[in-house]
């Protein structure tokens, strides 16, 4: 138990020491909606540029290219958009934005997921094999096809009966 609060004392200060020292909370790459569906729209925030900085962001890990960051008047932040592919699969990608302006770049995560009615898609309707079935298209004929059965079975148990009474055929 000490042992395990040491180590993780130990990673917080190493990690405390190894983070870059900016004013602010300008360092990293905001990215809303956080967790997305294929095809949805996602937007990217951040401070790291400066107030007039732009940014090219990039979403190939993901498959969505190249997207702009333009500078907004929110607090000096430079804003994109771009929107997910509808093939993308599930997963966490990581979405770069570099400054055009320096070589400072920034990242966020973005975390894609499938919808409930991605998830499990149960099959309607009729299969064409081509070789029929019983609920066909046409509830006409599959009255028809009962019917015919219904008049076999009749006629076939008839003609049995009369031929276990001795009537002959």
């Amino acid at each position: 138990m000490r042992r395990t609060a040491r180590l993780l004392t130990g990673t917080a200060l190493v990690v405390a020491a190894a983070a870059p020292a900016y004013a602010g909370d300008t360092g990293r790459l905001d990215v809303y909606p956080a967790t997305v569906t294929p095809g949805g729209l996602v937007s990217v925030n951040t401070a790291a540029c400066g107030d007039k900085g732009a940014a090219t962001g990039d979403a190939g890990a993901l498959g969505a290219g190249v997207f702009a960051l333009a500078p907004s008047t929110h607090q000096g932040e430079a804003i994109g958009q771009f929107r997910v592919p509808p093939s993308a699969q599930p997963g966490t990608y990581e979405i770069v934005a570099k400054c055009a302006e320096g070589t400072r770049q920034v990242t966020g995560d973005l975390m894609v997921t499938l919808s409930a009615a991605h998830e499990q898609v149960q099959p309607r309707g009729i299969m064409k094999t081509g070789v029929g079935g019983a609920f066909g298209p046409d509830p006409v004929q599959t009255a028809a096809g009962v019917a015919a059965l219904a008049v076999a079975a009749a006629g076939g148990t008839w003609l049995l009966h009369r031929r276990a009474r001795g009537d002959g055929i």
